[in-house]
């Protein structure tokens, strides 16, 4: 934890992202909780309430790679800054909604805005602060930022409890303006060029280009654990009950997985000196393909089912580090925006269409369709990871070596 101790600047960043990520990424989490009250009040089936989920993260992956080049030119800070002000008139409009178009326009709007607010803009905006360093501050982030469920979901039920959710809409927009936005207008920093110590910018020569076969590589890695992680995660419960667990154990169960990953992430952040994204994501992928495996032949066995919750828990947990970390290893504070920017388009769409397809495969075929998808994707992920391994820079090689 020195890294916190020796710099009181990326402390004042962690805590300001810490605040607004779990504002961002808890709010949007409303249909998890009024998502029955929504349908019911909007002539609309559960499913198609939930499909908003969808529309937010295919928005935000047709806009990222649209705000690169206003990442690289203006700033995380000013990017996130405007995202923010975007995000208020989406949840008005989601108040206002009486019909489904108008309920689908405003999570464009959310999606639009959280493209420029949540996760990417934060990841480079502690990549300008820390540099190739960024890695051990976006695991402190992800620690905090796993708790955003926990904390507003029993806010959300507490005020649509006494608002109604158009009241907690309206809410969750003023939230935007009164609490987000100063925090990013007072207390984000500036863009910053990391420096040698002594305040003055390091002169260093311009990094070897990355082939553009290691940056797909970068990306399919990425996208296929995106894929594996949103949608099983979505479909877990039924899963469990497919596997034969009744409604309260799959329930019982499928509570357990937040808080694993959130260990997971905790552990990687404690040795996140000691590895970069390439290595924290072997490690952590190779538990995904054995979870399935194991689930797949135990039917339904409840140690299985509790093994498979702890192997998917913790590998899920630290590969989502992984994810955001593994650019770190390529790309230097000069393409790093730009790169992430064009990673958030494959990835959200993998996000978005993950679980309806897993569902269908696990309506049409049971869990076998849809564990067997996720195992063939899963190890996927780790053979592309060994490329991955075998064409880090050398300096960067050299340094993991070093700080073992």
């Amino acid at each position: 934890m020195r890294f916190l101790k020796s710099d009181s600047r990326l402390i004042g960043v962690l805590l300001v992202l810490a605040i607004t990520q779990l504002i961002g990424w808890g709010t949007i989490g409303l249909p998890a909780i009024v998502g029955r009250d929504l349908a019911a009040d909007l002539g609309m089936s559960l499913p198609a309430v939930f499909a908003g989920t969808s529309v937010l993260y295919v928005s935000m992956g047709l806009c990222a790679p649209w705000l690169a080049r206003s990442f690289a030119r203006h700033g995380a800070r000013t990017v996130m800054m405007v995202g923010t002000i975007v995000t208020a008139p989406g949840f008005v409009l989601l108040s206002l909604a009486r019909e489904p178009m108008l309920y689908f326009a405003a999570w464009i709007v959310l999606g639009v805005a959280g493209s420029a607010t949540l996760s990417t803009g934060a990841y480079i905006m502690l990549n300008e602060i820390a540099g190739r360093q960024a890695k051990k501050a976006i695991g402190a982030l992800m620690l905090v930022t796993g708790l955003s469920s926990s904390i507003f979901w029993p806010t959300t039920s507490f005020l649509s409890g006494h608002l109604g959710w158009r009241g907690t809409c309206l809410v969750y927009a003023a939230m935007m303006l009164v609490v987000s936005l100063p925090l990013y207008a007072f207390l984000a920093p500036r863009r910053k060029i990391v420096g040698d110590g002594a305040g003055e910018p390091v002169k260093s020569p311009p990094p070897p280009a990355i082939p553009r076969s290691t940056f797909g590589l970068v990306v399919a890695a990425i996208t296929l654990n995106a894929f594996v992680n949103f949608g099983i995660s979505a479909i877990l419960i039924e899963l469990l009950r497919a596997e034969g667990l009744a409604p309260a154990q799959a329930l019982a169960f499928g509570s357990m997985l937040g808080v694993i990953q959130v260990s997971a992430r905790g552990l990687d952040l404690l040795g996140g000196g000691r590895w970069d994204g390439i290595t924290t994501g072997l490690v952590a992928g190779t538990a995904l393909p054995l979870a399935m495996l194991l689930l797949m032949m135990s039917e339904g066995a409840t140690w299985a089912v509790a093994v498979f919750i702890l192997l998917y828990g913790a590998g899920s947990g630290a590969m989502a580090v992984a994810r955001a970390t593994i650019p770190l290893v390529f790309y230097d504070q000069a393409e790093f925006a730009k790169a992430m920017s064009m990673i958030a388009l494959p990835l959200n769409l993998a996000s978005a269409i993950s679980p309806p397809l897993l569902v269908g495969l696990l309506t049409e075929f049971g869990s076998r369709g849809a564990l067997g998808l996720t195992l063939l994707f899963s190890c996927a992920t780790v053979l592309i990871l060994v490329l991955l391994g075998r064409r880090r820079p050398r300096v960067v090689a050299a340094t993991v070596t070093l700080s073992r």
